[in-house]
């Protein structure tokens, strides 16, 4: 498991310095009320940026690595650790500090989800997942997202709406991971031409697509806070149910889902902590103005 392991920390650290440095980028070019076509033109000559991009595109490889090399209920939960990776970047990238607060908010990010991982002991790695599987966890997640959205959509700005949104963000997540390592497989088993017709190619092209333009709603409908924990945790627990269900993957029950129950605790009041910090907001909110942010627990400024 050693490998997966190593390829989903290097996606989650990938992802978060990808975050950090589009951010940093985001501060450089000039600002505008609305669409500007020439954003990207701005942001194309930012090297910053562009090294963010290569980030990204690291982020993905990784990713697909740990997939097919992996369960998806090791490769998946690992990617909690995004959040905390990035706030500790960007405390260099961004000239910020992180307080005490937010270290512990960080370890207890860490521990519990060492305790999760050490308690559930995920095993198996099915290469191969008939319709059977398939059919009832596409038609439980798009219901469930459906239904998500349509919550958002009823409710006004703010913590609900954003929390609707993340939660369909995970699921979306979630099922492109899900997707992405039976293409994988595929890729590995029977080369870039079969790759390139099996649908779950293009069902977590999809699936993906559909996680950024959810994720982009939850940040503009409320506060990090709310959609934060929602994703991150959401995508954990759906790909965990993911990798049981579809790809009959093991974990531990019984008496072990006492410090199961433990670790999650710990992973879910780190993250909401770390949502609440100055800088998780300066990272989430690319549309503010350049300025600073004083974290009440810290003298030294934090730079939006």
């Amino acid at each position: 498991m050693l490998l997966p392991v190593l390829f989903a920390m290097g996606a989650a650290l990938s992802n978060a310095l990808a975050t950090v440095l589009q951010r940093k980028a985001a501060l450089t070019v000039p600002k505008s009320e609305g669409l500007r076509v020439g954003l990207i033109l701005d942001l194309l000559r930012r090297p910053v940026w562009l090294i963010g991009i290569v980030a990204v595109i690291t982020a993905g490889v990784c990713q697909a690595v740990a997939l097919a090399t992996g369960p998806i209920t090791i490769v998946q939960p690992l990617f909690v650790l995004e959040l905390p990776l990035a706030l500790v970047i960007a405390t260099a990238v961004l000239q910020g500090r992180l307080s005490r607060a937010g270290w512990a908010a960080v370890g207890s990010v860490v521990a519990g989800l060492a305790v999760v991982l050490f308690a559930a002991s995920p095993a198996g790695n099915r290469t191969q997942v008939p319709m059977t599987h398939w059919i009832p966890a596409l038609a439980g997640c798009v219901t469930a997202i459906a239904a998500l959205v349509v919550a958002a959509l009823r409710r006004p700005e703010g913590r609900g709406r954003a929390a609707c949104f993340g939660l369909a963000t995970a699921i979306s997540y979630a099922m492109t991971a899900a997707l992405m390592k039976t293409s994988m497989h595929t890729l590995d088993d029977r080369g870039v031409g079969a790759f390139f017709t099996t649908w779950q190619t293009y069902g977590f092209a999809l699936f993906g697509v559909c996680a950024l333009f959810f994720l982009e709603n939850a940040m503009q409908s409320g506060p990090l806070v709310a959609s934060q924990p929602a994703l991150t945790l959401g995508d954990a627990c759906v790909s965990l149910a993911l990798g049981v269900t579809v790809y009959a993957e093991y974990v531990r029950t019984g008496w072990w889902l006492v410090p199961q129950l433990l670790g999650a605790t710990l992973v879910a009041a780190g993250v909401l902590a770390l949502s609440r910090l100055p800088l998780a907001r300066a990272l989430a909110s690319e549309d503010e103005e350049k300025g600073t942010v004083t974290d009440a627990n810290s003298p030294r400024p934090e730079v939006r």
